[in-house]
């Protein structure tokens, strides 16, 4: 029942909030203020723990019968509610309105300054206005009079030879002068209105850029605001006991399907002694649960709706114990392996590579020159500068994603199949840590491009790449070691939002060990590109995938957390928990895809508590980040970046690093890799037009069409999954050793 006081812009009281299907409606305290409506489960959490909150400035309020309430920001964020009566719902839609339009009211600007802004433009825009009614004025006057002039020569014509010709003469004359004038008249106007646009144009500008310069500023003290509350939130916990997990997550928070548990073995017997919430399970393993805090974890917004309805999944939320434990000893806990085997070939001399590629010059990008350019053109005719890119191709950015490599080699030692998953769950992990300063684009492969490494030499691997598709752009990769093989498609699909790009992978990814025959597949999660229009760029990653192994069932369930200022997580989080066949959790899984990943077996799952609790051992680092060399001259390219475009003998014709134009923008020949880049995407048209125009004519023959078919690659059905994917011919190393390059089609110039 509702229990709220209107006082001044506050107003408060309990309404029942919709959940999730489980659980339905639950009781909340709920907090309108300031035009914000935030909720928590009881009035002692608003100190310290807010589950949701919408600013009412853009929402939308709506009642469905006499006690429920509905309010959505317009997107995903919508809180259905329900008050225990009509008059009791009333009271909230008058209180919710009313705030609606006090927050929408603090919107509005009302300082001198913009209000000065406003009429500036509204005096340029009536000013514009007169101008142009004065070129329309002129406009129709030199029409008229042209009209005039041309019936005169008409009538001239007609009385050639007559003694009127002399008059109309005259006419003409007269009408050619007043023609002439209003011309220049019109000329004068013309004039006076571009001076006045490119006047009041760099006044625009100016006024454009001060916008733009508050924004930053506004989105820098915004997002220090945010890092201050987030330092003082934990100062907060260090001084609270019992605030926070042991693993760093935050203790009641909604959205985490598995959290840290308590990692402290003590085999010390049970006595009567022991407080209330304290037990331990038959192994003797040391646990402290907050019973009341897991009586309803998931409540943060409507996503809890889908987030919490599998039944059966373990949620693991301890006290922190006051003793740290020694996180180096595994003696008890599995053991991994004791270090990274020797995967180079030793038959093959270590190369000596380079260390650093041409530092990028300071181009300016003029933006209105390429809209100028593009006037008129089909949109698949646009040419992209080279200016928003970097000097690799996308079959070479999808090699990067061995430079942990080092993982799998690790993981082809695991006697243990569910540790041997959680090494190649953070190798998939891994692979987007080279992405986060990284806002350039790869270079678009050419159909047939292709892409050798052969790293033998010291990481023990070689891969080949090559784009098999167009339409849809699709490249295959295949990549071996003396221990493990992987192969996979990159395609995908993307979605332009305005302020963002969405780039959502499709393609698949396997990886089989040649001593388990463990066979695992996967597929990469969602990647955001932010501020496309204005602000400086920046990626996250963020969605669920799964890694699974085919042979003995077991499966990883990985969740990336979005990056929000707001958020208690940690940026750029990730959790998972491999379980075996039956379910039954064996390692867990946390850390960040930018920094390091840690794991921790589980030890033991206990489910006599209402939700069940999982302890498990010290966790162990098993990947950190290697930093790239500083700052963005050189792309913010890791070690094994700067090498991949390195030129090298003896490789396909085909391959990325004879591409011209990627040659000429790494050296800094940025105007050369533009013109060279335009006539090289014309004769990829020029070779697709071809084949559309075989195609056809083979239809009209009743014959089949002609397709493009891959030089190293053949789409066959994948045995264990059953899906069909590319895989190589086992053709191109043979040809590499021969040298033989024969039907390799005609790509570069």
């Amino acid at each position: 029942m509702s229990e709220g006081k209107q006082q001044q812009s506050t107003y408060k009281g309990w309404l029942y909030k919709w959940t999730n299907y489980l659980k339905g409606y639950q009781k909340r305290w709920f907090v309108l203020q300031n035009g914000l409506l935030s909720y928590y489960r009881n009035q002692a959490e608003m100190t310290h723990t807010c589950r949701g909150t919408i600013n009412l400035a853009a929402a939308f309020i709506t009642t469905s019968d006499s006690c429920t309430i509905i309010i959505s920001s317009g997107g995903n964020h919508t809180f259905h509610l329900k008050a225990t009566s009509e008059v009791d719902r009333q009271k909230w839609v008058t209180a919710l309105e009313l705030a609606k339009a006090d927050a929408q009211r603090m919107l509005e600007p009302d300082s001198d300054e913009e209000e000065q802004d406003k009429t500036d433009i509204q005096t340029t825009i009536k000013t514009l206005g007169s101008k142009m009614e004065d070129l329309n004025t002129c406009n129709d006057l030199i029409g008229k009079h042209g009209s005039a002039l041309q019936r005169a020569l008409s009538e001239l014509e007609q009385l050639d030879g007559t003694p009127d010709v002399s008059s109309k003469v005259k006419v003409i004359n007269e009408r050619a002068t007043m023609f002439r004038i209003t011309s220049n008249a019109m000329i004068n106007a013309c004039a006076e209105f571009l001076e006045l646009c490119q006047t009041d144009g760099k006044k625009w500008y100016k006024m454009l850029e001060h916008e733009y310069n508050q924004k930053l500023k506004l989105q820098e003290l915004l997002e220090q605001c945010a890092k201050e509350q987030n330092t003082l939130e934990m100062q907060a916990k260090k001084i609270r006991p019992g605030a926070e997990s042991p693993g760093g997550f935050m203790s009641g928070s909604d959205d985490d399907d598995w959290e840290d548990a308590q990692d402290v073995v003590d085999t010390t017997p049970m006595t009567a002694t022991q407080p209330a919430g304290h037990r331990r399970t038959a192994s003797g393993v040391s646990l402290e649960v907050e019973c009341e805090q897991y009586s309803d974890a998931s409540d943060t917004d409507e996503t809890d709706a889908v987030e919490n309805n599998e039944v059966g999944v373990y949620e693991a939320k301890t006290k922190k114990t006051k003793k740290k434990t020694n996180r180096t000893n595994t003696s008890n806990h599995g053991s991994a392996p004791a270090e990274v085997p020797n995967v180079a070939d030793p038959s093959i001399p270590r190369k000596k590579r380079r260390q650093s590629i041409p530092h990028r010059p300071n181009y300016s990008l003029n933006l209105w020159g390429i809209m100028k350019n593009c006037i008129g053109k089909e949109l698949s005719k646009i040419p992209m500068p080279v200016n928003f890119s970097e000097p690799l191709s996308m079959l070479q950015r999808i090699t990067e994603d061995f430079e942990y490599s080092s993982l799998l080699d690790q993981a082809a030692m695991c006697e243990d199949s569910t540790e041997q998953l959680a090494y190649v769950t953070v190798f998939t992990i891994s692979s987007f840590s080279t992405t986060i300063n990284r806002t350039t684009k790869p270079f678009n492969p050419l159909l047939g491009e292709t892409y050798e490494c052969d790293r033998r030499d010291d990481m023990g691997w070689r891969s080949l790449a090559e784009q098999v598709s167009h339409h849809p752009p699709t490249a295959a990769l295949a990549t071996e070691s003396q221990e493990w093989t992987l192969w996979q498609e990159f395609t995908m699909g993307s979605k332009f939002r305005g302020k963002y790009l969405q780039i959502i992978p499709t393609g698949i990814a396997h990886l089989v060990f040649h001593k388990s025959q463990n066979h695992y597949t996967w597929r990469k999660v969602t990647t955001t590109v932010h501020n496309i229009i204005v602000g400086k760029l920046w990626v996250d990653h963020h969605g669920e995938m799964d890694i699974k192994n085919h042979k003995t069932g077991d499966n990883c369930h990985l969740k990336y957390y979005p990056y929000s200022y707001f958020s208690r997580e940690k940026p750029r989080k990730v959790t998972g928990m491999v379980t075996d066949a039956s379910s039954v959790a064996k390692w867990y899984i946390t850390g960040t895809w930018d920094t390091q990943m840690d794991i921790a077996q589980v030890l033991q799952v206990d489910e006599s508590a209402k939700r069940p609790v999982i302890a498990h051992g010290p966790k162990r680092t098993i990947w950190k980040r290697v930093e790239p060399p500083p700052g963005d001259k050189m792309y913010y390219f890791t070690q094994l970046a700067l090498q991949l475009n390195e030129p090298e003998e003896g490789v396909a014709p085909t391959d990325a690093r004879n591409r011209p134009d990627q040659r000429a923008m790494e050296i800094g020949a940025w105007d050369e890799a533009n013109r060279i880049k335009v006539q090289l995407e014309e004769k990829q048209r020029a070779r697709r037009k071809k084949m559309e125009a075989e195609a056809e004519a083979a239809l009209k023959r009743g014959e089949e069409p002609p397709v493009h078919k891959p030089m190293w690659f053949e789409r066959s059905k994948d045995p264990v999954t059953g899906e069909m994917v590319y895989m190589s011919n086992n053709r191109y190393w043979k040809c590499r050793e021969t040298q033989e390059w024969a039907g390799c089609p005609d790509i570069y110039l």
